[in-house]
């Protein structure tokens, strides 16, 4: 394989470093290390998207040998790799000194996706951020985990919108020499391929990895020459294909992860799967357990005892449920491995409320998990109400699904300029005490005049970006005019400005503020107080109904009568997320109860200092406190709840966010952000997540190894 020194023949010796750092994602949650790379040069890390691998790569050496001439430079890139270097050869941390008189084993992390950045594009939406921030943390807290997933090469899809609204998949394979992904090698010296076991003909995959702070992540690749032609699409898109494609995916996700982490020599770990798209690791663990010598009821023992199962699904709609005859098509030579007939084996996966649907891999998962979670209060309780019946001599109450409501990384989506306020007011070591509520009191003590011009310059920032995006679109692809306005070229930083970003799925219902249109209009248009919303995300590639109200929200945004204050920004992605996250004034979320299993954008958004006005569903019966944002109960239907909108928006949101003083300062909103800042920094953090689950599920899973 291909040294450093291969891969960037230009990088000078005393600056060699970068090569190794563009590699890390550690560099993408620490903004000095961020730095490093764009005050190489602004506009070549402009043109990378923020890719410091393609940015080494495609960088004038003269720009290199300028850095290694400059002083300040030096001491920047010594400063950053010496915090680089420590971070990564750390011997004390959290888990070492928390998690104590247990064997020290990997925590092995199943999930369909990843998200991590966006020159990485493994995800679709929440559940692949949760994931991504959920390594990121534990690299951070010292938590033994490797990950495992697939190397998706055409992502999850590129978003184009027509003329006429409608959306269009676009699908761009990922250039990987150009990404901070990495080829694992044999002893050989070539890219490690792995055989499938027990499946006809052999499926291979192709192993890449990607370094995440101190964590692993492995990813499979199945578009490799060795592969049937029909079998080397199985790992080329996201979610894509028909139900046996989609039963392939997860075959390889689960049983050939389980092979990769023997093959990189990774033989006993306790087990967390991500979802039941990952179930198909408990059957290999259970396997590979049975051919140490032990019965299948002992292995499917140790199995239960050591592993977890995380659910993020309210509806039985949203849960993988496969044919018999497809079941049959693949693991009939499976079942007796585990000495099992045709029956016991299905059994492990019917769901006895509807014994003919098919194999159900939540059913699989549950049955095979000692610990099992939905992923906020409210989801536990419906996640108890699904699957009571799995449990017919317990009480709904007593069903043994517990909650662990999720969080997000904070060093990933806090602005840089935003956490350097932070670093001036709070106390020198919050960052490593985030999820202590002492850390954030003294946020009440930054003056409002100066939070308050951090925030508006992030509002800028992201008014900049979307004008810029617009522009783009009109230059390089000849994008209709229409495509050019509605996409947020006549936005106004000044105006209060709404953000609703997220999948286009008719519960999240992307509608609901335009249900009476003519109330509308006189919010959005008002003269003296202004309305603006920015509407951004994807609808799934089969889902018509989700398309159908992105064409309306786009229809929406070309309506001259609404005088340009409604933008769709076409593209939903991590980058765009971050800008949105950032720099709108309001977060709204009005699904349809209970269906919002968490909602973790909202609380992305909290972090930075944007309220909430969210329907009480999700984390928000959680975080709302009646000081740091506003709610509103679910009615029922789209007419009671757009009026709650409404109201909200003309009698509080509205009259506080314009009642500025002299300086242009609404004290009454900054405290507002001040108390949304306090409790999602405290509360809805990965930092809070991560050490739940360590302490109520890892620790007891490692005493049962």
């Amino acid at each position: 394989m291909d040294s450093m020194k291969d891969k960037f023949p230009n990088i000078p010796e005393r600056i060699a470093g970068l090569g190794e750092l563009a590699y890390n994602l550690w560099w993408s949650w620490n903004p000095a290390s961020r730095m490093l790379f764009k005050s190489l040069d602004r506009q070549v890390w402009k043109e990378s998207v923020h890719n410091p691998v393609r940015m080494l790569r495609e960088i004038p050496v003269e720009i290199l040998k300028s850095a290694v001439n400059n002083p300040d430079y030096l001491k920047h890139y010594d400063e950053t790799m010496a915090e680089f270097n420590r971070y990564m050869e750390a011997h004390s941390c959290w888990f070492t000194e928390n998690i104590t008189g247990s064997v020290c084993l990997p925590v092995a992390y199943f999930s369909a996706e990843y998200g991590l950045h966006h020159s990485l594009p493994f995800y679709a939406g929440g559940l692949g951020f949760l994931a991504g921030d959920h390594i990121k943390e534990c690299s951070d807290l010292g938590i033994p985990l490797v990950a495992i997933g697939f190397m998706y090469p055409e992502g999850y899809f590129r978003q184009k919108i027509r003329v006429d609204g409608w959306q269009e998949s676009v699908n761009e394979t990922l250039d990987r020499d150009i990404t901070p992904i990495t080829r694992v090698s044999d002893e050989q010296g070539k890219q490690l391929v792995v055989k499938i076991p027990f499946i006809e003909p052999p499926i291979h995959v192709a192993l890449w990895k990607v370094d995440v702070g101190r964590i692993k992540l492995y990813l499979m690749d199945t578009d490799i020459e060795i592969n049937a032609p029909w079998h080397r699409t199985i790992s080329s898109q996201l979610y894509g294909g028909d139900i046996e494609h989609r039963l392939l995916q997860e075959l390889v996700l689960g049983i050939g992860g389980s092979e990769v982490l023997r093959s990189v020599g990774i033989n006993d770990y306790i087990l967390h799967l991500n979802e039941g798209h990952t179930s198909f690791a408990l059957l290999e663990r259970v396997r590979t357990r049975m051919d140490r010598g032990v019965s299948y009821d002992d292995a499917a023992r140790f199995t239960r005892n050591t592993s977890i199962f995380t659910t993020h699904t309210p509806v039985p709609a949203g849960i993988d449920v496969f044919p018999f005859y497809l079941m049959d098509k693949y693991f009939s030579g499976y079942y007796s491995h585990l000495g099992l007939n045709r029956d016991s084996f299905l059994r492990l996966g019917i769901h006895p409320e509807n014994p003919s649907a098919g194999f159900n891999m939540a059913v699989l998962a549950l049955n095979l998990t000692a610990y099992h979670n939905g992923v906020s209060k409210k989801h536990g309780k419906v996640a108890r109400q699904m699957w009571q019946s799995l449990w017919p001599d317990k009480k709904e109450d007593d069903v043994p699904i517990d909650y662990i409501t999720n969080g997000v990384h904070v060093p990933t989506w806090l602005e840089p300029k935003m956490e350097i306020l932070f670093n001036r007011h709070l106390c020198p070591d919050w960052k490593q005490h985030h999820d202590s509520p002492d850390v954030w009191q003294a946020v009440d003590d930054i003056p409002d005049c100066e939070l308050w011009q951090v925030y508006m310059w992030t509002k800028t920032k992201l008014v900049n970006a979307v004008r810029e995006l617009a522009r783009k679109k009109w230059v390089e692809e000849k994008a209709d005019t229409l495509n050019v306005i509605s996409g947020g070229t006549l936005l106004d930083p000044f105006a209060l400005t709404i953000g609703f970003a997220r999948r286009f799925s008719a519960y999240k219902r992307a509608y609901l503020i335009f249900s009476d249109m003519e109330r509308l209009k006189r919010l959005l248009n008002n003269r003296w107080r202004p309305v603006q919303i920015i509407f951004a995300g994807k609808a799934h590639p089969a889902d018509d109904e989700g398309k159908r109200i992105l064409q309306k929200v786009f229809a929406t945004a070309c309506n001259p009568a609404l005088g340009g204050h409604i933008a769709f920004i076409e593209n939903y992605d991590e980058q765009l997320a971050q800008y949105l996250v950032h720099g709108v004034d309001v977060w709204l979320n009005n699904p349809v109860p209970p269906l919002e299993a968490s909602g973790t954008s909202g609380m992305k958004a909290a972090l930075n200092g944007v309220p909430q006005l969210s329907i009480l569903d999700g984390w928000w019966l959680e975080g709302y406190n009646g000081k740091n944002g506003w709610a509103f109960e679910g009615t029922g239907s789209d007419k009671g709840d757009a009026e709650s909108i409404y109201n909200l928006l003309e009698n509080d949101i509205i009259p506080l966010y314009y009642n500025q003083d002299e300086d242009g300062v609404p004290h009454d909103w900054v405290r507002l952000m001040k108390e949304s800042i306090k409790r999602a920094g405290t509360a809805f953090s990965a930092r809070r997540m991560v050490k739940e689950y360590a302490l109520r599920f890892y620790q007891h899973a490692l005493k049962a190894v």
